[in-house]
């Protein structure tokens, strides 16, 4: 009869046994590791959040079965040293920022500097050109008023051209010839200056508006240093804070590893019991079947297992927040046992406490009620043989059950409503499928 069995089962037994075993404590070790498989880059953190949560849900969701506060504080753990990669990259290139904003700032002040020793040398020169404008208006006013006051040349030009008067007629006209050169000289020399000044004005009022351009320019890029700079030591806070919380929380670990042993040998044991217990019903159940076909002559060919017609066992499609198979610890983690990783042997949805929890296909209730090894109100079922296969589904901390050992249901019936009993941190459903003694993912089946 064993022989009939397929060849892998009790191979698969034995594994699964160690599998489930070894889960919390290599769980545990991804939560002490460096960081999470994906760590978040600086330019998408913030998208990155979900991923993370989903990684530090996987770990907590991984434990339990162990104590809540030590699935919440490995969880916790993991999350934070997810988060570091990415929040010292964002850190450095805050401080890129500061340093292309200083630089910036820098530059503006060196050309508002230029520009104010240029506004000044300006100032300068229009004040010296028109304090000689000035002296030439006033000798030509003076030409001016003596001439009319004389009624021609004034008398005291010699003084004014360096003759030593007492000359002829025609020395004073050459003299008068010489004064009105002189004047109309002058009154070039005025109107050139005059012209040369409002050039400057002119150059002097382009270059108030660009000091006040790069001022404002200045004042923005020094507002943008500032933000960059209190961005920057934000960021610096947030490392600070991920650092401290993360060293807690690992020394908190370490502080707990005898009781985390110890309880993860306590759970191994009720693991292995609860594997043995299916197994050993699958393989009674198997022998059964391959009994009642010999008896009618029918063939004892394996089949497929969606011949048993799984329903999702909820009423509307719920989330997974953490899929089945193994996950592997990253390099560099403090492992209690030595396995490298660990099996999610179930699939956890995310149902919100009280959420109707219906029996995935017709069978007898084998478990209805509070379990110990943190499932808290759990139900069982083994739903027979199909096609030479043995099916059992477990639905663990669940609210509360409606079910008992022993009473047959249908598919659909409404068994329990999920919750957050035994070692859970939060409300959610975790449902199992067994096929011939062995976990496989349940979303293979449904």
């Amino acid at each position: 009869m064993a022989s009939l069995i397929p060849a892998s089962a009790n191979g698969r037994r034995a594994a699964t046994a160690r599998l489930r075993g070894a889960a919390a404590a290599a769980a545990i070790a991804l939560a002490l590791g460096v960081a999470a498989s994906r760590p978040a880059r600086a330019d998408d953190l913030d998208s990155q959040k979900a991923t993370l949560d989903q990684q530090a849900q996987q770990v907590q969701s991984s434990l339990e079965f162990l104590d809540g506060h030590i699935a919440q504080t490995a969880a916790d753990l993991a999350n934070y040293r997810a988060q570091l990669p990415g929040a010292q990259q964002a850190l450095l290139e805050a401080q890129g920022r500061v340093a292309a904003a200083t630089k910036e700032s820098d530059a503006l002040a060196v050309r508002v500097d230029a520009a104010q020793q240029d506004k000044a040398e300006i100032t300068r020169q229009l004040n010296e050109d028109r304090g000689k404008a000035e002296e030439t208006k006033k000798l030509i006013g003076q030409i001016a008023t003596q001439a009319y006051k004389s009624g021609g040349v004034p008398s005291d030009l010699s003084l004014l051209f360096g003759s030593s008067g007492g000359g002829s007629l025609t020395g004073g006209v050459d003299l008068a010839d010489q004064a009105i050169r002189s004047q109309n000289a002058e009154l070039s020399s005025l109107n050139q200056q005059t012209a040369a000044n409002v050039n400057l004005e002119a150059r002097l009022g382009a270059v108030e508006e660009q000091i006040r351009d790069l001022k404002a320019q200045a004042d923005a890029a020094l507002a943008r240093e500032q933000a960059a700079r209190d961005d920057a030591a934000a960021k610096k806070s947030a490392i600070d804070t991920l650092v401290a919380d993360a060293d807690r929380l690992n020394q908190e670990l370490e502080a707990q590893r005898p009781a985390i042993q110890k309880q993860i040998a306590d759970v191994k044991a009720q693991q292995d019991g609860v594997a043995a217990q299916i197994a050993d019903r699958d393989r009674r159940l198997l022998e059964q079947w391959l009994a009642e076909q010999a008896a009618r002559n029918q063939s004892t060919a394996v089949g497929s297992p969606s011949a048993f017609g799984l329903r999702h066992p909820f009423a509307y499609d719920i989330p997974i927040t953490s899929g089945f198979g193994w996950r592997a610890t990253p390099p560099g983690t403090i492992d209690f046992f030595g396995t490298g990783g660990y099996m999610h042997t179930g699939v956890d949805f995310g149902a919100p406490c009280g959420t109707p929890v219906y029996a995935a296909a017709a069978g007898t209730v084998t478990v209805g009620g509070w379990t110990t090894g943190g499932g808290g109100w759990t139900v069982m079922i083994a739903h027979g043989v199909v096609q030479g296969n043995a099916l059992t589904t477990v639905y663990y901390h669940n609210s509360s059950v409606v079910v008992s050992p022993g009473q047959s249901v249908t598919q659909g019936q409404l068994i329990a409503y999920s919750g957050s009993t035994g070692n859970s941190t939060g409300c959610h459903a975790h449902f199992e499928t067994w096929l011939n003694g062995t976990p496989v993912d349940p979303m293979t089946l449904l």
